[in-house]
């Protein structure tokens, strides 16, 4: 995780092919192709017809290689992907089945998590899960902890089961865009990464951001100085990318993490006061977009939420007004 105020002057960690993959490609990263025809949702705040979709996880263990096998047992023990798939169960109505699969049985070209296009798929290979584990052994070694991660979170088991949670956040975005279909406003990964701020902060807490946001940063470092293919990738620029985990964190309690993020120079001062309002933004768009699909046991709730949310943004964006005049004046 980047601190603007001063970096770290150890040797930073080296992060494999695997997990640059998630940062950078276009075609394993994600999932390319046309989506599938879906169903199409209904008009109105809530759909008429029932829907009986259920996500559901599965792990292949006997395609698992021996070196992978400790990771791929320490991401089942923490239940993170079954966590993210019981909340989808419990808080909206898919019109297919979403199947997670962790296996090594994956189409051609795969490295690493990757959604189908039609969104009834994620794969999850273990040797991705191996990578971002090495990462994490590499980075507790050589990377100063940041303040607004806590002694006891910062080794590698709980950070790369934390960035595993917030990674799985991002291809569930993608599942439920490619199954419902959700309109987008901008690129598909941008929606992606923001469903993975939305579930993970709303639900989790700052754990997972703020673990993604020191795996990125130690991808960008790896990457070097940005390329054509980078610049030109459908994904955000990497360093980027940690920058807005922490942004949406950030500005869901700004006082909350003042001191952690921007006092300690991870977040910058330039930044952050647009990001309550990003966050109240992105909170009420995807409460708003969700909202066709809740299940009728959760209508009630997230109707409530949706309603919370809106009012959340119109506060935020007034203040937002305010402080860019104070901005401005200063100048």
């Amino acid at each position: 995780m980047a601190n603007t105020a001063g970096r770290s002057s150890r040797t930073r960690a080296v992060v494999l092919s695997g997990v640059l993959a998630l940062a950078g490609a276009v075609v394993t990263g994600c999932g390319g192709g046309a989506r599938d025809g879906g169903q199409v949702p209904e008009a109105g705040p809530h759909p008429q017809a029932a829907r009986s979709g259920r996500v559901s996880v599965v792990y292949e263990t006997a395609t698992v290689a021996p070196q992978d096998r400790q990771v791929v047992a320490l991401i089942r023990k923490s239940g993170v992907l079954e966590k993210s798939a019981d909340w989808v169960n419990r808080t909206l109505t898919l019109p297919h089945d979403l199947v997670v699969k962790v296996t090594a049985d994956v189409p051609p070209g795969v490295t690493d998590a990757v959604t189908q296009p039609d969104g009834r798929t994620i794969f999850v290979p273990p040797p991705f899960l191996a990578e971002i584990e090495k990462a994490f052994t590499d980075v507790v070694k050589t990377v100063e902890r940041p303040a607004a991660l806590t002694a006891a979170q910062y080794n590698t088991d709980d950070l790369t089961v934390l960035s595993t949670e917030f990674i799985f956040g991002h291809e569930m975005g993608h599942a439920l865009q490619r199954q419902f279909p959700l309109a987008n406003l901008g690129l598909e990964e941008d929606a992606a990464d923001g469903f993975a701020s939305f579930y993970t902060v709303n639900e989790v807490g700052p754990g997972p951001s703020l673990a993604s946001a020191v795996l990125f940063d130690e991808i960008a470092r790896k990457e070097g100085r940005p390329t054509l293919e980078g610049m030109s990738s459908d994904h955000p620029v990497t360093q980027q990318r940690a920058y807005n985990f922490l942004c949406y964190l950030y500005g869901s309690d700004p006082k909350k993490y003042q001191g952690a993020l921007v006092d300690s120079g991870y977040l910058p001062k330039t930044r952050a006061p647009l990001c309550p309002q990003a966050w109240a933004m992105l909170d009420y768009g995807w409460w708003t977009q969700l909202q066709p699909h809740f299940s009728p046991a959760f209508t009630a709730r997230g109707d409530g939420e949706q309603k919370e949310a809106h009012a959340q943004l119109v506060a935020q964006t007034q203040a937002l007004a305010e402080r860019i005049d104070e901005i401005r004046r200063s100048q």
